[in-house]
């Protein structure tokens, strides 16, 4: 089946990366399903007729997201911001996650969801499911009275209970797979997920009312990957920070910020770096983010191994206005990620006034036309001709590029 909203047939593509209409074009698409849950036999144009405008109840849907901690990446990010957008423009929203070993069941009908108990979080590989019978009684209460049930990532518990609560409750099933079947993801724990994938998650995502993706090249790799789905391209916002006087102290900074996963690329950053950094000694590198895998004991092993000097490896998780800070201390931002369905860092790069270099394993091509960074290869020998040419400007040329990106 063609998917019904992509970025060539709909307004979504014409979307500010700023703008709240972002949020509001998912809305539209949750609307769709719930007024008319389509199937194989039914007319394709019948998903394009409804609008937006044409409902007289709001729309009652349940997100579910395994983990709520910052250090999760996007989604923990993404998904409050969507909904708290949905609920301003009239949707009645639940969010449901699943809390650190510690946490306590929280009632599932007050205002906004819950976070539940995780069970088995002592218990070896079994805790990495993130089990939580609390987060399933609760979708299975919540499901009958809702519109549509969105889910975000895959191969955990949470995940498996949010299709088995639609499927029971007959309510449409969103499914947004975060960027985890791209096949540099696929890469990471391929037995595990091979398996997973032919015992439960295949059918999952197969039998989804909608697959909900945040760009161009997410909806590509799902072709790719053989799903004939409807899919939803809709990109996500970010908040617009006021602006902001760029710090200067301290000389010039290259900086990557995020978590430190081998799926990002650093390591090659940290060779390219190890050949510029003779030719540009007032410049440092800064890599900082929360440490996964043990990867950054490996860059730290790295940096040493190659001699850099100016190699600042920082395990820390920045958030709210510290990240905005640490975006406008640095004159330069890279991100040489295999593969990202988004980049929200980038996103977040650019907002602070920031120039950008990513690799085409992001969905960033805009970059270079913009004026605002560089969309490079991969490799080594791309990341030091790139900052090599970025590294000789001058700074003020850098920031009139950041400034472009933030317009």
């Amino acid at each position: 089946m063609t998917h019904f909203l992509n970025a060539r047939q709909s307004v979504v593509s014409r979307l500010g990366l700023f703008r709240p209409t972002c949020y509001k074009s998912f809305l539209y698409v949750c609307r769709v399903l719930r007024d008319w849950m389509g199937s194989p036999e039914q007319p394709y144009t019948r998903w394009l007729a409804l609008k937006p405008g044409a409902h007289d109840s709001p729309l009652r849907s349940v997100h579910v997201v395994p983990r709520l901690d910052p250090a999760y990446g996007g989604p923990a990010y993404i998904v409050p911001r969507l909904c708290r957008a949905m609920a301003t423009a009239g949707a009645e929203v639940q969010v449901l996650s699943v809390s650190g070993s510690g946490g306590n069941d929280i009632a599932s009908h007050g205002e906004g969801g819950g976070c539940f108990h995780w069970n088995y979080a002592w218990v070896p590989f079994v805790r990495h499911m993130r089990c939580s019978s609390g987060l399933a009684r609760a979708l299975h209460e919540l499901a009958p009275m809702a519109d549509v049930i969105h889910d975000n990532g895959l191969w955990l518990m949470p995940n498996v209970h949010a299709w088995r609560a639609a499927l029971r409750a007959g309510k449409p099933y969103i499914v947004a797979p975060q960027g985890m079947l791209a096949p540099a993801a696929l890469r990471f724990s391929r037995l595990k997920k091979r398996v997973a994938w032919a015992l439960l998650q295949g059918e999952m995502v197969r039998r989804a009312a909608c697959i909900h993706v945040a760009s161009d090249q997410e909806h590509d790799e799902l072709r790719g990957f053989g799903l004939q789905n409807p899919i939803a391209i809709v990109p996500n916002g970010v908040d617009l920070p006021a602006p902001g006087v760029r710090s200067i102290a301290g000389g010039p900074v290259v900086l990557a910020l995020g978590r430190i996963h081998p799926k990002k690329g650093l390591d090659r950053l940290v060779r390219a770096w190890a050949r510029l950094e003779a030719t540009h000694p007032d410049w440092r590198l800064r890599i900082v983010g929360p440490d996964e895998l043990g990867h950054a004991g490996e860059l730290v092993a790295l940096a040493a191994e190659l001699k850099t000097r100016h190699v600042y490896i920082e395990r820390e998780l920045v958030i709210a206005e510290a990240k905005t800070t640490i975006y406008r201390e640095a004159d330069l931002f890279v991100l040489p990620s295999l593969n990202e369905n988004f980049a929200m860092t980038v996103a977040e790069a650019l907002a602070a006034g920031t120039p950008v270099v990513a690799t085409k394993g992001t969905p960033w091509s805009g970059l270079t036309r913009e004026g605002c960074g560089w969309w490079i290869d991969h490799g080594v020998e791309p990341l030091v001709a790139t900052l090599a040419k970025a590294m000789g400007m001058r700074r003020e040329a850098l920031q009139a590029m950041g400034e472009k990106g933030r317009a």
